[in-house]
């Protein structure tokens, strides 16, 4: 049976989407009361930004004569939004679409979602750590006064039979500080390959000649800390190792670790941030890196974005951003299990008999 369906025979089912609704209109009062500027960003693009994590939508762009070009679905609005910066725009966010291939098979992921991303001029990853305390109470509140029920002040919310906390500081851990709380690991150590084979080996994970660093990693990572994050109370994950940076700078106190964060609750991974990398010779730098491994996964071949690199040249300016899925804020608000109750038209819907 399909949504629609459902909604058809269940008319009590509208009210999670009402919720979704909610939770889009608490965003953008959030921003446009901070005097944020919101910016609409292109979903067909020419170039993604290179990174070797993610699978990629590709197409062909035809003129009228039929000649292609290579063309890519925007995997999120993070490229164009930072080249309007480096333009003088300051302050902005995108409430948007992004697509990434190769997530149908998963409760938590869908090929279209919707992204909420923004970037804080003059800032760092700690102020957006504020951002986000700020940004979860007020969609709270907000759903509350839409709920007409004003004697409702507490700070929580509930989400599959538990309470969570919202209310600031939420609990900060260093990765360093996850890895010996939750694996026993001794994470300085593991950020050495031939350390991270042998501590995933005596583990009983599955090792290999070609057995990337980040594959190790991702294995321990998942099986024994993620779970642990966010549990009565949001987690904020911070300091990823350098290898992981991304778009992110590294510490300039300790090379060997980023100002990046990611945000948990109930072991659900919600927003991804980064003190902005502005060096345009380490960015070009490591989207050569990023092709590489694309090539070496097999997954589909592109060029990065040139025209980043020339706005980085000008330069961007000190800043801070992050990504959040809001799908899965949704799905915290309206407590429900998958991402695919918060959509009208989840794609396993769609493709599923196509």
């Amino acid at each position: 049976m399909t949504t629609w369906q459902k909604l058809h025979a269940d008319p009590q089912l509208w009210q999670r989407y009402v919720i979704r609704e909610h939770v889009l209109h608490a965003i953008r009062e959030f921003f446009d009361r901070q005097d944020f500027h919101e910016v609409e960003t292109p979903l067909l693009i020419a170039n993604p930004p290179a990174e070797s994590y993610l699978d990629v939508f590709e197409t062909k762009l035809l003129d009228r004569n039929r000649n292609g070009k290579h063309a890519y679905l925007s995997t999120s609005p993070e490229v164009p939004l930072k080249k309007l910066m480096v333009a003088g725009l300051g302050n902005c966010y995108a409430l948007t679409k992004s697509f990434r291939n190769m997530e149908m098979q998963s409760s938590l992921h869908n090929p279209e979602f919707t992204i909420l991303e923004w970037y804080r001029v003059g800032a760092d990853y700690k102020e957006i750590m504020s951002d986000c305390e700020s940004l979860l109470l007020y969609i709270r509140e907000y759903i509350v006064k839409k709920q007409k029920k004003p004697g409702d002040t507490s700070p929580t919310l509930t989400y599959q039979n538990t309470v969570v906390d919202l209310s600031a500081p939420w609990e900060k851990l260093t990765m360093v500080e996850a890895f010996k709380k939750w694996a026993g690991i001794d994470f300085v150590q593991f950020l050495e390959m031939e350390k991270a084979k042998e501590i995933a080996v005596k583990k009983g994970y599955t090792v290999s000649a070609d057995t990337s660093w980040e594959e190790l990693y991702n294995q321990i990572f998942l099986n024994e800390v993620e779970p642990h994050l966010g549990r009565g109370k949001p987690t904020i994950l911070y300091e990823f190792p350098g290898s992981m940076a991304a778009l992110a700078r590294r510490k300039q106190s300790d090379p060997r670790f980023a100002e990046r964060f990611e945000f948990y609750i109930e072991g659900l991974e919600l927003g991804d941030c980064y003190s902005e990398l502005t060096d345009w010779r380490e960015q070009q730098s490591r989207f050569e890196n990023e092709l590489k491994e694309l090539k070496r996964s097999g997954k589909t071949m592109y060029d990065y974005d040139h025209d980043f690199i020339e706005a980085l040249k000008i330069g961007l300016p000190d800043c801070s951003g992050i990504a959040i899925g809001v799908d899965r804020l949704v799905m915290l608000f309206a407590d429900v299990k998958t991402i695919q109750e918060t959509l009208l038209f989840p794609a396993n819907e769609l493709f599923e008999n196509a």
